[in-house]
């Protein structure tokens, strides 16, 4: 079993910053690619960022490529989430995902994806 944990969400206004983070715990020697989600209210979830277990490729949904930068420190297994000029259009529960698909960061239907955080709330103001 593999626990993620989520954090750094908040309030912000648009054009501001957040950097979201998420420590794994428990079974962390398995290796696993680490993403993000989000879902707004009445929305499905959907896919934002992944990256591999080696960091070397990376992978974001067209709403946030070039604003949203996804990294990892695997000694602290941590995968950061760095958003960059926000907009109220980004405002949602953000999760954090584990996936034994090591080196597979595309998109996968909500229900292929190992292990789920119990997400952060992010909410930006026009």
């Amino acid at each position: 079993q593999v626990r993620l944990e989520e954090s750094g969400g908040g309030l912000v206004q648009a054009g501001g910053s957040l950097r979201l983070s998420c420590v794994a715990s428990g079974r962390t020697h398995i290796r696993h690619a680490l993403g993000w989600f989000r879902q707004a209210p009445g929305k499905e979830r959907e896919f934002v960022a992944a990256i591999t277990w080696t960091g070397d490729n990376t992978h974001y949904s067209d709403s946030v490529k070039g604003r949203f930068t996804i990294s990892r420190d695997n000694s602290q297994n941590t995968v950061y989430l760095q958003m960059n000029n926000l907009k109220p259009e980004d405002t949602a529960v953000y999760y954090c995902t584990a996936d034994r698909d090591i080196d597979y960061v595309r998109p996968k239907a909500v229900s292929e994806y190992d292990y789920w955080g119990q997400g952060t709330q992010v909410t930006v103001s026009s």
